[in-house]
């Protein structure tokens, strides 16, 4: 069974921070069995990585999800960036769209609270899966 992943690490986040990335960096693929053996072993030279979400992808083929993805987000260019080590499949990812698609996300269910939002990995995680299975 095929699943699109998210992945997150800790390390990497900070690495970018530095570089002006920014801290939100995402890695997403697709993998073939469980992604926690994947994540284990790292990429771009770490191995913190937690996946954050996964979910059931059929028929979906990684660089179709990551087709979709680079047309919304910015996709890292590992060739750019001698620390990522030829890991494909990073993002970077602003708050502020996040925070938009969750608004609009509860506004459409019902429910549009007025509650403060406060961002944690797994709503970038289900923005990324949201945009990569449309």
């Amino acid at each position: 069974m095929r699943f699109l992943y998210v992945a997150r690490s800790a390390k990497l986040a900070r690495w970018a921070s530095d570089v002006g990335l920014g801290r939100h960096v995402y890695k997403v693929g697709v993998a073939e069995e469980d992604p926690k053996a994947l994540a284990a072993q790292g990429w771009a030279g770490e191995t913190d990585w937690t996946i954050v979400r996964k979910r059931a992808a059929q028929e979906l083929a990684e660089d179709e999800a990551l087709a979709r993805l680079e047309a919304k987000e910015k996709l890292v260019d590992p060739k750019l960036y001698p620390k990522l080590k030829g890991a494909a499949g990073v993002f970077r990812l602003t708050a502020s769209r996040v925070e938009n698609h969750v608004l609009v996300t509860r506004a459409l269910s019902g429910d549009g609270g007025t509650a403060e939002l406060k961002l944690k990995p797994g709503d970038f995680a289900d923005y990324l899966l949201h945009n990569a299975m449309r």
